[in-house]
């Protein structure tokens, strides 16, 4: 699955500056594309109001970001003030994902079922470096944490808008918080 927060159905959210490095205006930049380098593959990107482009040229790699250059950014000052600077493409620049892979932005918004009730909708797609997760809010369950794997979202339904949830044990008990505390922070024991 590529993308990252805050895509549209229009448009894809490939990468975000996270920092800069050195003083000739090199940025740190976390890729969502399936192959990193591919950020760039894609020719100009935008912000996410689409009033600014962004031509990026990949330098390099350093523990999990990418090294980048961008035109019109040639010193650390310049680079500072990219800083969480979400990237963009039109999803049209893109090949559509094989069978059994989804853009982000194809999750957000469908509507999550369970064999115990509505859970709501997706809100968000997270990657914490362990497989993709869904946030799942607006149901009686409040807000849940679903990895999105075939034993946990068997079924995803994209032209009827829904996707079928199969949580595991005490995902959704209801008045327990984590590590088996109760909602007030106590011990249950």
């Amino acid at each position: 699955m590529t993308g990252g927060e805050g895509e549209t159905r229009e448009r894809v959210c490939l990468g975000v500056i996270v920092g800069t490095r050195g003083l000739k205006g090199d940025l740190k930049v976390k890729s969502f594309a399936q192959v990193p380098e591919d950020i760039a593959a894609y020719g100009t990107l935008e912000d996410e109001s689409g009033n600014r482009r962004i031509e990026l040229r990949v330098t390099g790699q350093a523990k999990g970001v990418l090294i980048a250059r961008a035109d019109g950014v040639d010193d650390r000052t310049a680079a500072d003030k990219l800083k969480g600077l979400r990237l963009y493409v039109g999803r049209d620049r893109l090949p559509p994902p094989d069978e059994d892979e989804y853009y982000h932005s194809d999750l957000i918004g469908l509507a999550a079922e369970a064999p115990q009730g509505g859970l709501g909708t997706v809100r968000q797609v997270y990657d914490f470096g362990a497989g993709d997760v869904l946030e799942i809010a607006g149901g009686e369950f409040g807000t849940v944490m679903v990895p999105f794997t075939r034993a946990c979202v068997p079924v995803v339904d994209l032209a009827g808008g829904r996707l079928v949830v199969d949580p595991p044990d005490g995902l959704l008990e209801m008045g327990g918080g984590a590590n088996g505390q109760e909602e007030d922070g106590r011990d249950d024991q």
